[in-house]
């Protein structure tokens, strides 16, 4: 086949990316390993910074966003059990959207359908054979050894993918830290909590309140990494969780069986660049935030903004001068909200080698941001979202 941008990765990224492109009238074709079910199978977090969500409706898939979506206005911290709440409109006039990423995956897949946007399913071993003169990607289907040429790869294939790892390692540099702890998360049947997130700090560990609708409930608790989630019955889950919550939550917490659970690892991890002669890595392939301050997804669509803006001038008005930057432009942002992750992060959670002193200054920390409108500010412009 022949095309003009091959992209590697059907999640979010990928087919956001071969949207926006298409709707420009730039070819592309998406390379994905896995079946479209499996990938419509994966639950995933769907906090979304207002610059998301007009991007979204921007590349035409954002219709079902607005009316299943839930726009939340703010969001409250908790330590010592008790809370308070940060008002996003207030302090930055900005909210945040709650969708899940499932479902902006399926909008985004009728969408490409629509368009006639090519799609490979089942695509295996993907191998990047050229980047310099030329783009070049092989994958087999079958039997069926095939081959794309492109004038361009994007590399949306996340942490695990082939397109990061195609770069020579002398010419990458890489950076992380792998935090001593995950979250257990289980999704539930039943009203939640709270109608906005909740963050709470506590002796015990971190824990989080959120939401995936009016009758689906998303609750985590920091657990030691490497935690299997069958250890966790779904009563042990829900009285520790009572726990860690502020009181006046913990007493409206409304338990049920657990849909799915899991846990999930938590690191920070950065590389650079983001590109090599003609390949252009975006979202997970390129970094990976904590959950703790909503950013991975976030940073994902950033990405595919920036690189989409700098593919359509190329290919389409012959000006190179975005995609020379995108990398810089894109790593100024991402170190941006890796900060914000980092803090948040440390702020909320409980170390293993944590002393008393240590919580009393995490809990002076929380009270700093609860009395001062100016810590609160800071705090909803990197939650909602830095701009473009």
């Amino acid at each position: 086949m022949r095309t003009e941008v091959v992209i590697i990765g059907a999640g979010p990224a990928g087919l956001l990316l071969s949207q926006i492109l298409n709707r420009a009238g730039v070819s592309t074709v998406v390379l994905e390993k896995h079946s479209r079910e499996h990938v419509l199978s994966r639950i995933r977090a769907g906090v979304l910074e207002w610059g998301s969500v007009e991007t979204l409706r921007g590349a035409g898939v954002g219709r079902r966003m607005d009316v299943e979506g839930s726009m939340h206005e703010g969001v409250s911290l908790g330590f010592a059990n008790e809370g308070f709440r940060i008002d996003f409109t207030a302090r930055c006039g900005r909210a945040v959207m709650v969708y899940g990423q499932t479902e902006i995956t399926k909008d985004l897949y009728e969408a490409q359908d629509a368009l006639g946007a090519t799609i490979v399913h089942e695509a295996m071993d993907v191998a990047i054979e050229e980047m310099a003169g030329q783009a070049i990607v092989s994958y087999t289907t079958g039997r069926t050894r095939q081959r794309v040429t492109a004038n361009y790869i994007a590399g949306c294939d996340g942490f695990h993918g082939v397109s990061r790892r195609s770069i020579p390692a002398d010419r990458r540099t890489e950076f992380e830290r792998v935090y001593p702890f995950g979250w257990l998360g289980v999704l539930c049947e039943t009203p939640p909590a709270a109608p906005e997130l909740i963050y709470a700090n506590h002796p015990r560990g971190f824990a989080l309140a959120s939401m995936r609708g009016p009758m689906l409930s998303r609750y985590y608790l920091q657990v030691p990494a490497g935690t299997d989630p069958a250890e966790w019955s779904d009563a042990a889950f829900f009285d520790e969780l009572r726990r860690r919550l502020p009181h006046k939550v913990a007493i409206r917490l409304v338990a049920g069986p657990s849909v799915e659970k899991s846990v999930a690892p938590l690191r920070s991890f950065v590389t650079e660049p983001m590109r090599y002669c003609r390949l252009f890595l975006a979202g997970d392939a390129a970094h990976i935030v904590p959950p703790t301050g909503a950013k991975g997804l976030n940073l994902a669509i950033a990405d595919v903004v920036y690189l989409a803006e700098a593919l359509i001038a190329q290919l389409r008005d012959g000006d190179r001068r975005a995609l020379d930057a995108y990398s810089d432009r894109a790593l100024a942002r991402v170190w941006r909200a890796i900060r914000f992750s980092w803090w948040m992060t440390t702020m909320l959670h409980r170390f293993p080698d944590q002393t008393p002193f240590d919580q009393r200054i995490q809990e002076a920390e929380l009270d700093a941001v609860a009395t001062s409108e100016a810590a609160q500010t800071v705090l909803a412009e990197n939650y909602t979202g830095l701009p473009y």
